[in-house]
């Protein structure tokens, strides 16, 4: 039976080498995977999902206006799995669509991204997925700075905390770290 599942974590949680593992191990046994990530995320190339670890492979790259029932009924219909990376720029309509694309084509999505940005707000695509998703997984995590499961994104700026902002700022380590909540109020940050 088809599922819509939500695999969430913090940043460095693995999140993007889980899709490609899920992806090879379909394939694997010869079964068609439909890749999806966000056009937001442009820290490596845009269309492309790519780990922290080195591995990368191309994806059909979605912006806000994507009918995903559309792309996913009419272009590939013959997925056997759809699965997408940063799902958490997802829109309600888009996560509201996947959930069609579960009940009505029977193809299971398996989504992952972040729950929570860097100002402890959900983001839209998270929240709709905790509302919509069959299935809910963390993905654990330790802090950067203890050895704590990490549940929060501290974004770093010239050396200090930075807990505004835009809700989209897109990074790597050099921007963000996974950290539990005491480090997130409490950073040892230097000033090198």
């Amino acid at each position: 039976m088809a599922q819509l599942f939500y695999r969430y974590g913090a940043m460095n949680a693995g999140k993007s080498i889980e899709v490609l593992k899920v992806a090879h191990n379909y394939e694997e046994q010869g079964k068609q995977v439909l890749l999806l990530t966000s056009k937001l995320d442009t820290r490596e190339q845009s269309g492309y999902i790519a780990s922290r670890i080195g591995l990368k492979r191309r994806a059909q790259a979605l912006g806000a206006s994507d009918n995903l029932w559309q792309i996913i009924q009419t272009e590939n219909s013959q997925a056997d799995c759809v699965l997408i990376d940063e799902a958490q720029f997802l829109t309600l309509a888009q996560v509201q669509q996947l959930a069609q694309v579960v009940d009505e084509l029977a193809i299971p999505v398996m989504a992952f991204g972040l729950k929570n940005d860097s100002r402890n707000q959900l983001f839209p695509g998270a929240q709709a997925l905790l509302i919509y998703a069959d299935k809910i997984e963390e993905m654990k995590t330790i802090c950067w700075f203890c050895s704590k499961k990490a549940t929060m994104n501290l974004r770093i700026t010239d050396h200090h905390p930075d807990y505004g902002g835009e809700q989209i700022y897109i990074g790597g380590n050099e921007t963000y770290y996974p950290v539990c909540r005491y480090h997130y109020f409490n950073p040892p940050l230097t000033n090198n």
